[in-house]
């Protein structure tokens, strides 16, 4: 195994858990606008569930962690996770006594097509996820027998209960001795940049495998510059050579993060993208491919690349074919609807990841 990398055990032997909001997504169809649209498309989607899912359909013993309202909604969520083989004993069913306003999170999504991005509107304020008191859950028993755990930056944006839950879960994962994965997932329609930057920096020094770069995660206030100028170095669409710079600055200050992974989308338009990435291990910085793809769907992308960076380490792959894989992941959760990568054959995101030249549909 190379320098750096997570001992972790063979596949059989893996449970994985996520913890975060499953939402109603409703879209409509053939790429209406919300305000011409007749009809929508219902399906369930949110970044941790759509990981355990991309991983339970690859064979990982994978669970999630949620709270959805005790009614048709909230159970058809978890009816749809169970469908994809992600085991969902620890789900709680809310009622409205605990959850007041006892309603499942929804977004909306505006499919993007040619020059027109996708567009996504949330409701999700005040949701059972939300509104829950997490201080009644039990982390002890929650995470007994698990491996690996998965949080995102998006639960803790959610509200003080959410944040309150994620700092307790990380803290008992680490003494439980679990792998702990954490994409920072800035949304700033749900905090604001100071916010992120509190929470997630003290989130930091627990995680092993860091999913996506922001600025904030370099330090916590604007006179702390012990890291120089790397905070303006971070562009959009690094070079190789920027890229390590920063993954260096990083582990100097959270030495305990042993993977940092961030892919790069190149947008020429909102139906075909470039996807590249690059992944820190054993101190040196890889880099993989170029993929040039049509999009079907792009929500979800990110959590396929993590899903299949996540899958790869804890199979033992050379880090050139994790970031490769991870990469090879999110293109082919482009091509199919939905938020999550419903691809059960591992040979067949293996023989995209080994395609000699760039994908073109």
């Amino acid at each position: 195994m190379e320098q750096g990398a997570l001992q972790t055990a063979e596949h059989s032997e893996n449970r994985f858990l996520a913890a975060g909001e499953i939402m109603l997504r409703l879209t409509p169809p053939n790429y209406e606008k919300i305000r011409a649209a007749n009809s929508f498309e219902a399906t369930y989607g949110g970044s941790e569930a759509n990981i355990a899912l991309a991983l339970a359909n690859l064979g990982i013993d994978s669970s999630f962690f949620t709270v959805v309202p005790n009614n048709s909604l909230g159970k058809s969520a978890v009816r749809m996770l169970r469908s994809n083989d992600v085991h969902c004993s620890p789900v709680i069913l809310s009622t409205p006594e605990e959850t007041p306003t006892h309603r499942l999170g929804t977004y909306y999504l505006e499919t993007g097509f040619g020059i027109r991005a996708s567009k996504v509107t949330y409701d999700r304020k005040h949701s059972a996820f939300d509104e829950y008191d997490y201080s009644k859950v039990d982390l002890d028993a929650l995470l007994e027998g698990y491996t690996w755990l998965h949080l995102s930056g998006i639960t803790p944006a959610l509200g003080k209960n959410c944040r309150d839950m994620i700092s307790r879960i990380t803290v008992k994962a680490k003494e439980k001795g679990l792998t702990l994965s954490f994409d920072g997932n800035f949304r700033s329609s749900l905090w604001t940049w100071e916010e992120a930057r509190d929470f997630c920096t003290d989130i930091l020094p627990y995680v092993d495998v860091l999913l996506g770069i922001e600025p904030y995660h370099l330090w916590k206030n604007e006179e702390d510059r012990s890291l120089g100028d790397v905070k303006d170095d971070i562009p959009l669409r690094p070079s190789y050579e920027q890229q390590d710079k920063v993954f260096r600055e990083f582990v100097k200050r959270y030495p305990n993060i042993k993977y940092i992974a961030r892919h790069v989308r190149y947008a020429y338009s909102g139906s075909e993208n470039s996807l590249k990435a690059f992944l820190w291990c054993g101190g040196k910085t890889y880099e993989s491919k170029l993929f040039t793809f049509n999009i079907l769907d792009r929500v979800g992308g990110g959590d396929s690349f993590a899903a299949g960076l996540i899958y790869s380490i804890m199979h033992g792959y050379s880090p050139d074919e994790m970031i490769n894989f991870a990469v090879a992941s999110s293109v082919l959760k482009h091509t199919i609807r939905g938020d999550a990568n419903i691809t059960d054959d591992e040979q067949t995101i293996r023989d995209l990841m080994n395609t000699e030249h760039d994908i073109r549909r």
